[in-house]
This record gives structure tokens, C-alpha cells and sequence, in this order.
């Protein structure tokens, strides 16, 4: 990379668009659990759509490798540029540009933090139901770029379904404008959705239309004792008849991670009398004139008569909602100060989990007979975080080690379910080389040949998703 290229780029991104400080770019390129170092030698910050564009007109006219990175929240590499590549942040595209609340929904830059969508919705009476433990630093345009899930993916489906139209910078700097808003659009193919879920690979998200959802007038929270994982499905089952589909949230908890998260997070509590092997999280939402609450009630002490749960507390305040919810938001944080740990990000059927955690957990312990199982997650859309803490006092990097050996194992069980091995953090550099074991060679094929056609020069985040043919 010339000296040349490098005053062409910082030149098109302004004077306030770049930096070379290692102190400023060293927080870019490692990632949040460490896992990933990287290196830049320049720090791209453009504040424009038009900037981007020349950016990368320049990086493809000069085949200059350029890794696009949103709040560095990413769990899989994608967003750390590993190879010495120019680093975009989108952090600097941070304005709300609309918000149409009769039309329900609001057009915003790939660098606002999710928090101030939630914000900008609520503003006008409305909520944008993407919800991340990391929402106060993650950004729209990685959050769409690696199709982030989240707990409400059960009532509002994935990031792609919350998409209206993006505004999308090309490899070779041209811009494509899809920031329509239209809810119906049959005029060919729907090409929004090819950058959804890319990991920056095919282009540049730098702003989006998202939908937006009527507020709800009430939210009933619970945190119950399930005696197993099929207990916990049953119940989900029970709860979303008997509400109507209402359920919006509904996480699994074992007693291993609510364990870790007392001892590590501060100011937290059991909120039951006594402990249990597995809890479920589980969140309600309706209008005002649907009585939400007493049926929760109702339907929480049946299922209590019939044994699925043991027991169970609503919450009765805003307060009391948001210690339930830290108990759930902090689990990956209480593990990280737990030590080292072998996490996946899975999915199977819903019916199929507490099989696959079964099968999947004796599988481990077979190789790593005294690591430690802390599943949790998304019972209710099928994704499980298939968590294993390091055994007490154990070396943590040669636990970590075994990382290679523990996947493997952990994959093949989720494909014998029709599963998959990245539910909602995506691909990157973690899982590229799994990928081509797990997707058929048509699949790889198709997705190499949309690579080629929009990046020809491989330019955008090079080495992430897919391996270089």
C-alpha cells in the first residue's frame, strides 16, 4: 500500500476523516473478547455517503484491501481487519435522517448506535424491536450487516425482517439507493437483502429504513423454574396458545450461568426462594384493553399444577423488569470475568433442543470431561449459546486450545438436527473454514459467484465469510 494511495484516501475522507494515531486506532482492532488482534495503517472515519464513495472508488481503482467495521461489537472476527487492510468506520454517518411516525417507520445512518433508534421510535409513541445486550454500542449498519437476532426475534423476526430499503455503497464506489420505504415492492429481484447478513463483504451499508411497531401499552415479564429443557418448550408452547402469539421474548437460563452472573455482576439477586436446574425469561406484550397480566397469571399456575414449572415471579415494576433482564443481559459478560470459555452460536429446531443439549453436552464432557456447560439463549426461535467454562483452577489457553476439537463435535451433532452454526453472529474468520463443511458445494458456489460479480477485485473485507477461491 503506497504512500500515494494512503494520501488519496485520507484527502477523500477530509480532514477530520482519518487517523493514523495508534492510540485512537488500537480500541478498532481488537475485538471484544480478545480473540482477534488486528492491525491498520490508517483509520478511514468518513461522515458522508459521497465520502464513502470516493473511498472506495479509490480502493478499487488501486485493489487496496478495506475492512468496514460499525461499534466493534462483533463476536466472529468479521469486523477486525487482519491482513494490514485501510479500516472504514461507518461512526461518524450518526444522524437520524427521518422518522415518519404515520408511515411507522424511520431512515437512519449505518453509525447510529441502536440505543438512539429505540430513542428516535420512542419519540414518536413507536418501538424498534431490535433488542442486543450490546444496543448502547452496537450500530445499525452492523447490526443489519450481520442479520443480528436478539430476544425478539420470536414476535419481529430477524434484522432483515425489520429492513425496508438500504442505501449501499459498491466495491467500486457507485452508490445504490434502496432507501425506499414502500412494505410491497414485487419489481424483480429484492436486492436489499444481499448485503443483509454479508458482513460487508458485497458492500457498504451507510444508511437503512426500518420499520417500526406500535409501542406496546403493556409488558409482563416472569422469571420461572422450569425442571429441564423440555419442560421450558412445553411451556412456551402453553404460554403462546393461551396469549394468543404474544409472547415477545423467551429465553433458557441454566442454573450455571445465573450462578456466574451473582458472582460477577454487581447488585444482583436471585429472585427466587430456591434454586433450580434451568430457568425460563419470559416476556408478554400487548394493548391496553387485553387483560396480559392475569392470563401470564393464569397460565403460569396451571403450569405449575402440571409440574412444568416449580416456580415463577412476575415482575411489578419497571424496576423489578430491568433486574430480571440484567440477570439475562449480563451472562456473557459474568462468563468473560469468569475466564477462559468455548462459546457457539447455534440454532435447531425448537422442539429439537432439549435433545440436542442432551446428546450435545455428553458429547463434550466425553473429550473435556470437567468443563463447565453454561447454555443459554433464544429457546424461542431455536438459538442456544452452547457455552463451556473452563474447569476450576484449569490453564485457560490450553482450554481454549481444544476450541477446534469442541466445535467440530458441537456442529456435526447441530447438522444431525438440521441445525446451523451461526444463528445470529455470523460468519467472519472464526467460522469461514467450517462453512464449507457444513453449506453444499452449490451453496458455496452461488455464494462465491455473487462475491465475484460485486467484488471482483476482493477488496471488501477480504477473507471473511469466504476463503479466497
Amino acid at each position: 500500500m503506497t504512500g500515494d494511495v494512503l494520501a488519496r484516501l485520507k484527502d477523500a475522507a477530509g480532514p477530520k476523516g482519518f487517523s493514523e494515531d495508534p492510540l485512537e486506532i488500537a480500541p478498532h482492532v481488537e475485538e471484544w473478547r480478545g480473540t482477534y488482534q488486528g492491525r491498520t495503517p490508517l483509520l478511514l472515519k468518513p461522515a458522508m455517503t459521497e465520502e464513502v464513495s470516493r473511498i472506495l472508488a479509490i480502493c478499487h481503482e488501486t485493489s487496496t484491501p478495506i475492512v468496514p467495521q460499525g461499534g466493534n461489537t462483533g463476536l466472529v472476527g468479521g469486523q477486525i481487519p487482519l491482513g494490514n487492510e485501510v479500516l472504514l468506520s461507518l461512526a461518524r454517518l450518526n444522524r437520524v435522517r427521518a422518522v415518519d411516525g404515520p408511515g411507522a417507520h424511520l431512515i437512519a445512518e449505518a453509525g447510529v448506535v441502536l440505543a438512539a433508534v429505540h430513542a428516535a421510535a420512542d419519540a414518536v409513541g413507536l418501538m424498534f424491536p431490535l433488542s442486543l445486550a450490546s444496543e448502547g454500542s452496537c450500530t445499525i449498519g452492523g447490526n443489519l450487516s450481520t442479520n443480528a437476532g436478539g430476544v425478539n426475534v420470536l414476535r419481529y423476526g430477524m434484522a432483515r425482517a425489520l429492513v425496508l430499503g438500504l442505501e449501499v455503497v459498491l466495491a467500486d464506489g457507485r452508490v445504490l439507493d434502496l432507501l425506499r420505504t414502500l412494505h410491497k415492492d414485487n419489481t424483480g429481484y429484492d436486492l436489499k437483502q444481499l448485503f443483509v447478513g454479508a458482513e460487508g463483504t458485497l458492500g457498504v451499508i451507510t444508511a437503512a429504513a426500518l420499520k417500526l411497531f406500535p409501542r406496546p401499552a403493556e409488558v409482563v415479564t416472569a422469571f420461572a423454574t422450569v425442571r429441564d429443557p423440555a419442560a421450558a418448550v412445553a411451556l412456551l408452547t402453553r404460554l403462546q396458545a393461551e396469549t394468543g402469539g404474544l409472547i415477545a421474548a423467551y429465553e433458557l437460563i441454566a442454573r450455571s450461568g445465573l450462578d456466574l452472573v451473582l458472582a460477577h455482576i454487581p447488585d444482583t439477586a436471585d429472585p427466587l426462594a430456591a434454586p433450580a436446574p434451568w430457568y425460563v425469561l419470559v416476556e408478554a406484550t400487548g394493548g391496553a384493553k387485553f387483560p396480559l397480566k392475569q392470563v401470564v397469571e393464569e397460565a403460569l399456575g396451571e403450569a405449575m399444577t402440571d409440574a412444568l414449572v416449580g416456580d415463577a415471579v412476575i415482575a411489578e415494576s419497571q424496576a423489578q423488569r430491568a433486574a430480571l433482564w440484567r440477570l439475562r443481559e449480563s451472562l456473557s459478560e459474568a462468563q468473560k470475568k469468569e475466564g477462559a470459555s468455548l462459546k457457539h452460536d447455534v440454532s435447531v429446531p425448537v422442539t429439537a433442543i432439549p435433545d440436542f443439549l442432551a446428546r450435545a453436552i455428553t458429547a463434550v464432557l466425553k473429550i473435556v470431561p470437567d468443563a463447565r456447560p453454561v447454555p443459554f439463549g433464544h429457546l424461542g426461535d431455536g438459538n442456544i449459546h452452547f457455552n463451556f467454562s473452563a474447569p476450576k483452577g484449569a490453564d485457560g489457553r490450553a482450554f481454549a486450545a481444544r476450541r477446534g476439537d469442541v466445535a467440530r463435535i458441537v456442529h456435526d451433532i447441530v447438522r444431525d438436527f438440521a441445525g446451523s452454526m451461526s444463528a445470529e453472529h455470523g460468519i467472519g474468520i472464526m467460522k469461514r473454514d467450517e462453512l464449507l463443511r457444513y453449506k453444499s458445494a452449490t451453496e458455496i458456489d452461488l455464494m462465491r459467484a455473487l462475491k465475484h460479480t460485486l467484488d471482483p477485485k476482493n477488496i471488501l473485507n477480504p477473507g471473511k465469510i469466504l476463503a479466497s477461491p
